[in-house]
């Protein structure tokens, strides 16, 4: 993968910023620090009410990247519909993996949290840290869903909502 450049973002394009989700680029600033000079991508995230610098030189780094196409997201929609894959381990262990896969930004690994942890109106209910590790999860790959199909974020969780209903 080639380096991040200033360049490869616009004002107002959606990004991914693994451990928040979707925010919009609002601008490039220069600032010193230390005698050093620095290039800030300026992230702005909705949903938080908060605002991101993220050095131009820690990028990549970070895991900052453009919105998914939609062969991506087909493919995280399509994951949503397969047979869930949760694992009979403690929980602890399997909230980590799931907490792993939610930061990692990847829409997949998102979905692959999502189907695991649906429960269907036939199935037991989910213990409080289950149910708010699901809800992040949907959140997040509903706002990735939400910008790339240019739809407001309840219509994409409605989506995903379906999906998991008809599986």
């Amino acid at each position: 993968m080639s380096k991040i450049k200033v360049t490869d973002f616009e004002d107002g394009d959606f990004v991914v910023y693994p451990t928040h989700g979707v925010g919009r680029v609002t601008g490039v600033e220069k600032q010193e620090y230390g005698g050093e000079k620095l290039t800030f991508i300026v992230i702005h995230f909705e949903q938080e009410r908060m605002t991101l610098r993220v050095p131009v030189q820690k990028a990549e780094e970070s895991g900052l990247r453009k919105l998914s196409n939609r062969k991506v997201i087909d493919t995280a929609l399509k994951t949503l519909k397969g047979r869930s894959r949760a694992k009979r381990t403690m929980w602890s262990r399997r909230a980590q993996e799931y907490e792993a896969k939610i930061n990692s930004g990847d829409p997949v690994q998102i979905a692959e949290v999502v189907r695991d942890l649906h429960r269907g109106d036939d199935q037991p209910d989910q213990s409080y840290s289950e149910r708010q590790m699901y809800q992040a999860a949907l959140e997040r790959l509903a706002r990735e869903l939400a910008a790339v199909e240019q739809i407001d974020d309840e219509s994409a969780s409605e989506k995903l909502e379906k999906l998991l209903k008809a599986a």
